[in-house]
């Protein structure tokens, strides 16, 4: 399963240092009758959006942002499953904030999101990293416990459960299914009921 590992995740990132943004922002509830998740990626922070054009996610120099920086009590709300799709589905693969909504955190975790805390000052070094350079590229380590942008390096924390599913890919339940397809094959073979019925 170690193409599901994730131990680092690298890339640029998208500073958004405010608190409370809650799932209705990230996603917002006219997008929630989709039958997938297609498409969800474009719509992310649609109304804060268009109601700011200056928001990070209309940046141009933040378009191919995968690491985002954000504040306190991100992805509070509703427990909308489509406020983490959206952003994965935008592109972002972590997020540092200084804490996470419980429902929302375990979404991050259940979608192979590295979703890690660090504490408002060193939050504000990463923003402020990426806001003088977006081009710089940040460094989420789920072995360390650490994000780097550039030369600077900030602690971050994450539950050991969850952290410890994410490094060994245990946190993709798909994937543990796909890889057991040949035990599961001979097992069904076994089941009375699975077999011997004709049509």
């Amino acid at each position: 399963m170690s193409n599901t590992e994730i131990k680092t995740v690298t890339g640029t990132g998208i500073p958004l240092m405010f608190d409370d943004i809650d799932t209705d922002r990230i996603i917002p509830a006219r997008f929630l009758r989709c039958v997938t998740f297609d498409g969800l990626g474009e719509h992310a922070f649609e109304d804060d959006r268009q109601q700011d054009p200056g928001h990070p996610f209309n940046q141009s120099q933040y378009q191919t942002a995968s690491i985002l920086v954000a504040g306190r009590n991100f992805g509070c709300g509703s427990s909308r499953e489509h406020a983490p799709q959206s952003l994965m589905r935008w592109g972002i693969r972590a997020i540092v904030a200084e804490s996470f909504a419980e429902i929302f955190f375990g979404n991050c975790g259940s979608l192979g999101i590295a979703a890690v805390c660090a504490g408002r000052d060193d939050l504000k070094i990463l923003a402020d990293a990426v806001e003088r350079d977006p081009s710089i590229r940040l460094t989420v380590d789920l072995q360390t416990l650490t994000a780097t942008a550039g030369d600077n390096s900030v602690s971050v924390e994450m539950p050991d459960s969850v952290r410890d599913a994410l490094v060994t890919g245990e946190w993709d339940f798909l994937a543990q299914l796909l890889s057991a397809q040949d035990q599961i094959t001979a097992h069904s073979a076994t089941v009375p009921y699975l077999n011997g019925f004709s049509s």
